[in-house]
């Protein structure tokens, strides 16, 4: 039972620190507790359904899982998110998550959440955080944040207190581990390192792999080109799937299979793996479905649906056989794009509909995220030029006067002949 439960707490991930803290929890048939976190800045992506996708594993195993509102955090991050949006921010995250866990089918009733405000601001943590400044060198702090802290020249001392806050955060969330992006590695060994010289035990830690945007590199809040907002609608999904790099046969780097194998996928399997246990794993909240068609082999988590004159539908069993293909050039890129976007929109239509029907969720997201105004051009006044300038002004002739001269001088002649004269 302890080795079942302990496949499902580290499967799929790409690294794991310190797997034998767990084992020996459950061995003594003890609940292992752990948190994700994340810091309240941009918007939320569907990227964010690869960390919360894994956490149904974790609850699956029994562990019991925070998920973590870095209020704290982000507004330490070089000023991502002004403190005054913060309180915001973090409210519409907690809506925004908790309706994905939702649209998985994870139920909630097994999560709770918690601010990083919550501690960070208490006397005993500022205490912590002292003796741990007086401990740590500026070379392990700027190091251990040089993953997940936007570098720029003259850094804020902000960015050196991130890894450190984040390292005491297992302490006071009382964690047997932490859950992150194989991007947060140097600050999990940052707190291996250095909680144990504060007489604090260590953790284990990890980690999933980073899922490419869809223009390949990381999938980023700050890049609208390279992800897929959780409120997007259908038509704005289908445009940005379809602009995505996806080349044909090329499996490196491509955001549209990574997608697939480690959301749709893995979402396929738990729901497959619900109705073989009878719907004891999932809340039934809508669409609960596997990404395959109703008519496929059983077995199959994936479904590429096409026309029977261009071959009729494909059905995958596992990831590797779906990467296979398209390696191959057996799977066309539009084939794959239009399966994936219409199993994105499968996954958004519960939060899209949540939000839709909740006002003050609106009303939230408008004070997370206010439309910045745009500055108003000052009028442009006409100002004539002075006589004989400006763009239709003719040139003088070599040698001659211009024309405010040749009209004063003609004036004072006239003053000087006597009258009659000619």
């Amino acid at each position: 039972m302890a080795e079942e439960k302990y496949e499902l707490i580290t499967r799929n991930l790409q690294e794991t620190l310190g797997g034998d803290i767990i084992k020996a929890i459950l061995a003594e048939g003890k609940t292992p507790k752990g948190y994700w976190g994340t810091a309240c800045t941009g918007r939320p992506h569907i990227g964010y359904f690869v960390p919360l996708t894994k956490v149904a594993d974790f609850l699956q195993a029994d562990a019991e899982m925070t998920i973590y509102l870095a209020d704290i955090h982000a507004f330490l991050d070089n000023m991502k998110a002004p403190l005054e949006l913060v309180g915001h921010r973090t409210k519409y995250y907690k809506f925004i998550l908790l309706n994905v866990f939702k649209s998985l089918g994870i139920p909630t009733s097994k999560l709770k959440f918690a601010l990083g405000s919550d501690h960070q601001l208490t006397k005993e943590f500022n205490m912590d955080n002292y003796r741990l400044c007086a401990t740590v060198t500026e070379h392990d702090a700027k190091k251990a944040g040089a993953e997940v802290v936007k570098q720029v020249d003259s850094a804020l001392l902000s960015g050196l207190l991130y890894p450190g806050l984040q390292a005491l955060d297992e302490q006071y969330l009382g964690v047997d581990f932490q859950f992150g992006g194989v991007d947060q590695r140097k600050i999990f060994t940052f707190a291996e390192l250095y909680l144990p010289r504060l007489g604090y035990k260590k953790r284990a830690h990890l980690m999933n792999e980073m899922v490419p945007g869809l223009a390949g590199g990381k999938m980023s809040s700050s890049d609208p080109n390279s992800k897929i907002d959780f409120l997007d609608a259908p038509e704005v999904v289908r445009k940005k799937i379809k602009a995505a790099f996806c080349e044909e046969g090329n499996v490196a780097e491509n955001g549209i299979l990574a997608f697939v194998k480690t959301v749709l996928i893995p979402v396929s399997e738990l729901r497959l793996e619900n109705a073989r246990k009878g719907g004891s794993l999932l809340e039934p909240t809508g669409d609960l479905k596997p990404f395959a068609t109703d008519d496929a082999p059983e077995g199959t988590v994936f479904t590429i649906e096409r026309d029977e004159k261009f071959g009729g539908s494909t059905h995958y069993a596992s990831y590797d056989d779906l990467k296979n293909d398209f390696a191959e050039k057996k799977l066309h890129p539009l084939d794959l794009k239009t399966a994936v976007t219409n199993a994105i929109n499968r996954l958004l239509d519960p939060i899209r509909k949540a939000f839709a029907e909740d006002e003050e969720a609106q009303q939230i997201e408008k004070l997370a995220y206010p439309v910045p105004e745009k500055k108003q051009k000052k009028p442009k006044v006409y100002h004539p030029p002075p006589p004989g300038k400006g763009r239709n002004a003719q040139a003088p002739a070599d040698g001659a006067v211009p024309d405010a001269a040749a009209s004063h001088a003609a004036a004072e002649e006239a003053k000087q002949q006597p009258a009659g004269s000619a």
